[in-house]
């Protein structure tokens, strides 16, 4: 990121034709360089004044609205200034390349949130979500990001943190009294509270948990032979007729994604080439993709025909024994409806199975729950938006708590189970940023959009 004594401009609204762009300064001279802009004063902090833009031959570029944000009250705490002209990309490359002339430097990607972030405005969760709202592929994970914008995740966290200082603070008293260290870290307190810290961060998990779900959806992957119905299957749960069905066995012949939300849950569904020996080549390659998304898959359903009598896991043994997996295979009976079967949901060697007529949409309701159900998708009405890293940095502190509550039970070594501590709170100061490591949050902007 660039040193902070400089000012940065960038485009804020996304390419292409349209009646409004944006384009956004922050730093010590973005007055400054609006001015020399506008050649005219800017208007009073928050209000909106009409203004042209020059170029540097004194000839109008475009014209439009400006507003000033003062810092430290402004969105990075620094500065800032926002023109609203004409959504060319032409003009508003032009502009940006005025500005740039007068002495701002470009924006890198999620330079302003890390500004925002680094001048107290936001902290690490609060500034994901933004990016988070903007990706948001539904309504809920939209509602979720929002909420973590509010704080609602920080909040969370930063009581559970509390708790554990409060406990370190007890720990440590404990350590600098070595005459009384035995009885004081017997005497079940400290115990009762580390436990309460514990029973803190497995409740935030699970909500972070399906904040993560809302965020990153699943990947699901429909495989199985040829005319078993993968692709009306697909169109069913999609709700459009996105993939060609035909009576033609080998009828897809490559790998097909369609972004759906299913009870919520958004879901990447992959249609597939059936699985199949065969000397033809391009349906070679198509079973050879196929095979590799089902390799990657969060959830595999493999679809076969009630009316050809076939045994579904002799298939998956054949081409994909390695991922023969509860948790991660579903079986799906095919065309009920020519077979007078019931559609219901039932086991199958352990593993899940359901029986449904994709052409009819008999039992898809039944199919779409038991998806949702598997993913453990449950989300509340305070649910908010969380990433992997998330997770990873709860799951680590749960590791300490529990070398924690063995040092304490099992050896009554203070100093270990301070360490402890110790560690297991700087895990969950990584989620809000107050412990983050330089890399990892060049990383976390790096991959928000320009202008943001």
């Amino acid at each position: 990121m660039q040193n902070r004594t400089t000012t940065i401009a960038a485009i804020a609204t996304p390419p292409g034709r349209g009646g409004v762009g944006v384009i956004r300064l922050s730093g010590p001279k973005s007055y400054i360089i609006a001015e020399a802009l506008t050649q005219k004063a800017l208007p009073k902090a928050r209000f909106a004044g009409f203004r042209q833009f020059y170029d540097a031959a004194g000839e109008v570029m475009d014209e439009g609205l400006a507003i000033c944000f003062p810092n430290p009250h402004s969105f990075t705490g620094e500065d800032v200034v926002e023109l609203q002209g004409h959504g060319g990309p032409v003009i508003q490359n032009a502009l940006l390349a005025r500005l740039l002339e007068l002495g701002a430097i470009a924006a890198k990607a999620g330079e302003f949130s890390m500004r925002a972030f680094e001048n107290g405005k936001l902290d690490l969760v609060q500034a994901e979500s933004i990016a988070d709202l903007i990706d948001a592929t539904s309504q809920a994970a939209a509602r979720s990001a929002v909420r973590s914008l509010q704080g609602v995740f920080s909040t969370k966290v930063n009581s559970v943190l509390e708790k554990l200082i409060h406990l370190r603070l007890h720990v440590e008293a404990a350590i600098d009294f070595p005459e009384e260290e035995i009885d004081f870290l017997a005497d079940g307190k400290i115990l009762a509270l580390l436990q309460d810290v514990q029973s803190s961060v497995t409740a935030v998990q699970k909500s972070a948990r399906q904040g993560q779900l809302l965020r990153e959806g699943l990947q699901v992957v429909i495989a199985g032979k040829p005319n078993a119905g993968k692709s009306s299957l697909l169109n069913t749960l999609a709700g459009n007729d996105r993939a060609i069905v035909t009576d033609i066995a080998g009828t897809t012949r490559d790998v097909l994604h369609e972004k759906i939300t299913l009870n919520g849950l958004p879901i990447t569904l992959t249609d597939t080439a059936g699985l199949r020996e065969t000397g033809d080549v391009v349906e070679k390659e198509g079973i050879r993709r196929a095979i590799k998304e089902i390799e990657q898959a969060d959830l595999l359903l493999l679809v076969y025909d009630l009316t050809q009598g076939d045994n579904p896991l002799r298939l998956a043994q054949n081409y994909f024994a390695e991922h023969l997996e509860p948790k991660r295979l579903m079986l799906i009976a095919n065309k009920c409806d020519l077979t007078g079967t019931v559609a219901e949901i039932g086991d199958y060697q352990g593993f899940r199975h359901i029986t449904v007529s994709a052409k009819q949409e008999t039992g898809v309701q039944a199919l779409v729950d038991a998806i949702t159900a598997h993913a453990g998708f449950q989300p509340e009405e305070d649910t908010f938006i969380a990433r992997t890293r998330h997770l990873d940095a709860m799951k680590r502190a749960q590791l300490y708590l529990l070398e924690a509550n063995e040092q304490l039970v099992v050896y009554q070594a203070g100093e270990l189970v301070a360490e402890s501590l110790r560690l297991a709170q700087n895990a969950l100061a990584e989620i809000t940023g107050e412990f983050s490591a330089d890399d990892l949050l060049g990383k976390i902007f790096g991959s928000f959009c320009i202008g943001k």
